[in-house]
């Protein structure tokens, strides 16, 4: 694996606020952004590809849905639809903290093969284990424990910016999961979860001003994890109602 030079960056911790939009919603969400936000300059919008590294047992998962106050997820990330990409492939490796409210994200850019991001390939893993571990080390973070791909989030998104302070919005939607690990769920090669998610990051809890329109939404701030709600959605029966968004919602009419 070859590496590119000064490609490690450590964002500053940031607070982030995730609001759950329901499918009927959609539209109505990404107006209200475009009155109240300017369009990201650099990376307006584009297909975003994670693959989440997790425990055999699920541990990150499962400190997740506890709400633990701190708990980290390791994921690969690529951007762009397959077969569009450059090759070899721009990818980031990424260890995403969180101590309560505040997170932050260490990453580091790396160059994978095109076959290598192939679904029927993740499960042997996009870079090396050498790479891997090594990265890890100089992010501070030891695993006690071997990690192994688990399942590939793949969804829209829109790059906002507030107006007023600049504070960084996104708006995602069209969220599709694939399962990589064996033996997950009903066998089921994808599932497409209902509604989307906006997340605003920055230096803060309290909104802008301007940003309480999401409340409009009829949106509730949580700690809606695209991760752990897959996962849950997977794990579910088919056909079960709410299978496809998050407990407590309904997509009402």
């Amino acid at each position: 694996m070859k590496e590119t030079v000064a490609t490690r960056v450590q964002s500053k911790p940031r607070f982030e606020r995730k609001f759950f939009i329901l499918p009927r919603n959609i539209g109505f969400a990404y107006a209200i952004l475009r009155q109240i936000c300017r369009v990201d300059s650099k990376y307006p919008e584009g297909q975003v590809n994670s693959l989440y590294l997790d425990t055999p047992d699920f541990e990150q998962y499962i400190r997740s849905e506890s709400g633990d106050f701190r708990k980290e997820k390791i994921r690969i990330r690529w951007y762009g639809q397959p077969g569009n990409q450059q090759v070899p492939v721009p990818v980031f490796l990424e260890l995403k903290s969180r101590q309560g409210f505040a997170s932050s994200k260490q990453r580091r850019r790396l160059l994978a093969s095109a076959q290598n991001l192939e679904l029927a390939h993740l499960g042997s893993g996009i870079i090396d284990k050498t790479t891997f571990v090594n990265t890890m080390a100089e992010f501070g973070h030891f695993p006690s424990r071997p990690l192994q791909p688990i399942i590939l989030i793949c969804y829209r998104r829109y790059r906002f910016n507030e107006m007023l302070t600049g504070t960084r919005v996104s708006f995602d939607y069209n969220i599709v999961s694939s399962v990589v690990v064996p033996g997950l769920g009903y066998r089921e090669r994808e599932l497409r979860l209902e509604g989307g998610v906006i997340e605003v990051k920055g230096p803060t809890l309290e909104l802008p001003v301007t940003l309480r329109r999401i409340r409009l939404l009829d949106a509730d701030w949580s700690r809606f994890s695209k991760y752990s709600q897959c996962i849950d959605s997977h794990l579910s029966q088919p056909g079960s109602i709410a299978r496809m968004w998050p407990s407590g919602r309904m997509a009402g009419p």
